[in-house]
């Protein structure tokens, strides 16, 4: 029984590396052609949106989509493509009487890993890839939490992909690994843990925050202080209180700066954000949020904390998300944004952090399969205020993930030079990772205690 179980996963592998392999070999061999690709009805119908909403003159858009192919492009927060789900496996675990915990994973684990495995997904996942000319994404790889187990689960996932697929998406060590998949027409995953895993014995500082390192070495180079909700560092944006950041906190910012950590204040509250960069002694990031003075939001930062980040050298990552852009919640709006960071605080000081990604075309076929559930509580990290996530954007498919190269045109049509843009796109991010892996003191030095 081993050996038909061996035999018949082989012949999976081969089959798959076989078509995978053919279909690279239709795209020049590395997986990536040098034209913008014909592609699916999702990707395609996006593309039209963007046209719709940015209505380009040719030259703008030739030349945007030229600067957009000759640059590393670095979404400094976002997701890499996602396969389907196999609905049959998934509606057949919820029979059998799997728990919500077991079907978020398989969800998930389905959805960061089939296309290793499934051929047709890992077309779609390298068209998705090709057709936003992104070189790097700054992955989420990690959890909405501080559990350690708990955050190792995205962070395995994404190992596993990039272990498989390492001759076109691999896993970058630092900026130089980006560098280099650009000039080799790869692509790459700088890969952020989300939250700071924290060992739950509260016995020590140095103890408690004794897995930043472990993780570091695992190849997390960035990490949430706070998600939405409170925890033991701070408040996160959700949390009414406002109330800033904790001793432990600046203890563990302290360890992130002296590891090698970029700190990431996106989901933080405006105070804990505040003086989360004021405690850092490295450029901080909020690598997904938006404007308050342009829109106003929970989850965007006011210009007082965009200038104690800038101040320090940091950056601000304009994300995708309609409600936080506001306006018309689309390319036009996350120009805004984005301009609005420029003409206060300097080209130096803002990227674009996606927040989204491309999800296969196939997906919702394969949900279909699923048998109706009972309502479920909403999860801790996910209570947000009432009407937080409100709003009717019926241009949001313009800022699909796939649509890259149109960002890069409104930026042109706004006027800005081709050395700004390329800063925006990914120039700004390399410098900041690269100032964060500068240790200012030995590695193996231990934390203050406390």
């Amino acid at each position: 029984m081993n050996h038909i179980r061996t035999s018949r996963r082989q012949f999976l592998t081969r089959s798959i590396a076989g078509s995978a392999a053919a279909w690279l070999a239709g795209r020049g061999g590395s997986g990536f052609s040098n034209q913008l690709p014909a592609t699916n009805n999702a990707i395609d119908q996006a593309r039209t949106a963007a046209l719709g909403v940015l209505k380009p003159s040719n030259k703008d858009l030739e030349h945007g989509l030229a600067l957009h192919k000759a640059s590393l492009v670095f979404d400094v927060y976002g997701f890499s493509p996602n396969a389907a789900v196999d609905g049959d496996i998934l509606a057949g675990a919820i029979k059998a009487g799997a728990s919500d915990i077991e079907v978020q994973d398989l969800t998930e684990d389905q959805r960061m890993t089939r296309h290793v495995t499934d051929a047709t997904e890992l077309a779609e996942y390298l068209a998705a890839w090709e057709a936003s000319g992104v070189t790097c994404v700054f992955q989420n790889a990690g959890e909405e939490g501080s559990d350690p187990l708990r955050l190792l689960k995205r962070l395995a996932r994404f190992t596993y992909v990039t272990d498989h697929l390492r001759e076109t998406v691999f896993k970058a060590v630092g900026p130089d690994d980006i560098e280099a998949a650009k000039k080799s027409n790869r692509r790459c995953l700088y890969l952020t843990g989300n939250g700071v895993p924290l060992a739950g014995d509260l016995f020590s500082v140095t103890d408690e925050l004794r897995y930043i390192r472990t993780f570091f070495e695992l190849g997390i180079r960035m990490m949430h202080v706070t998600y939405n909700r409170r925890n033991l560092l701070g408040d996160g944006c959700a949390e009414p209180a406002n109330g800033g950041l904790s001793d432990l906190g600046r203890a563990a910012i302290a360890e992130m700066n002296r590891v090698g950590v970029i700190v990431d204040v996106a989901h933080s509250g405006w105070r804990t954000s505040l003086e989360a960069a004021m405690a850092s002694s490295k450029p901080i990031v909020a690598s997904h949020t938006a404007c308050d003075a342009v829109r106003h939001h929970i989850r965007n930062k006011p210009d007082e904390v965009i200038k104690t980040i800038v101040d320090g050298g940091g950056l601000v990552g304009v994300c995708c998300i309609p409600n936080f852009l506001g306006s018309g919640g689309d390319i036009v709006a996350l120009v805004d944004h984005i301009d609005h960071v420029v003409q206060k605080f300097g080209i130096d000081h803002v990227a674009i952090g996606t927040d989204t990604g491309h999800r296969s075309s196939r997906d919702a076929a394969e949900v279909a399969k699923l048998p109706k559930r009972d309502p479920r509580r909403t999860r801790y990290e996910a209570l947000w205020p009432a009407g937080s996530l409100d709003g009717n954007y019926p241009n949001a498919k313009s800022l699909a993930w796939t649509n890259w190269p149109y960002f890069t045109v409104g930026l042109v049509q706004r006027g800005y030079k081709e050395d700004d843009i390329r800063k925006i796109l990914g120039q700004n991010m390399l410098r900041v990772a690269r100032t964060s892996l500068q240790s200012p003191r030995p590695i193996d030095a231990a934390p203050n205690k406390s």
